[in-house]
């Protein structure tokens, strides 16, 4: 007994906390809803950017746990930044994933073409004509006039002209 009376303050800025914490996660995802149907988006791409918010706002509710507990700001900044460094430098051969899916979340709130659409890519050395199959938190599955599969990184998306062919 003596734990909940020493503890008072912390379990009740907890609850809220988790309270809040469940809010947040319901909002973010009746609008990220909402903005998708209102846009016409697609529904596995609307539930991966659900998922990036949701483990943000997690992140987010885990560092405040740890405030109200009693770990200082001083002691959390020095853990992060070391777990970053880490964490930079084990991901730092991985660059292209975390650009993939950046450009991935980029992509779905910009959504400059669909699936459907036709598109020409223009790069120097391998210019594409193709129309958008699939568009994944990765890449962009392409199909030429060929019948060729095309997987491309959705940051070179970025990287490159696109014009989309009108139909």
């Amino acid at each position: 007994m003596t734990f909940i009376t020493d503890f008072t303050k912390e379990l009740i800025a907890s609850g809220i906390l988790l309270v809040l914490l469940i809010a947040v996660r319901i909002i973010t995802t009746k609008l990220v809803k909402r903005f998708a149907v209102a846009t016409t988006r697609l529904e596995h791409r609307t539930n991966l950017v659900i998922k990036y918010l949701h483990l943000l706002a997690n992140i987010l509710a885990l560092i405040a746990f740890i405030i109200i507990w009693g770990v200082q700001p001083k002691d959390i900044i020095i853990a992060i930044s070391s777990i970053t460094t880490v964490v930079g430098v084990a991901m730092f051969a991985q660059w292209s994933i975390l650009s993939n899916i950046t450009s991935g979340v980029i992509l779905f709130f910009s959504f400059p073409f669909k699936i459907g659409d036709t598109i020409k890519i223009h790069d120097k050395d391998f210019p594409i004509v193709a129309e958008i199959e699939d568009i994944r938190a990765f890449h962009v599955s392409l199909i030429t006039e060929e019948g060729e599969m095309i997987v491309y990184p959705n940051n070179l998306l970025f990287q490159k002209g696109i014009s989309i062919i009108k139909q």
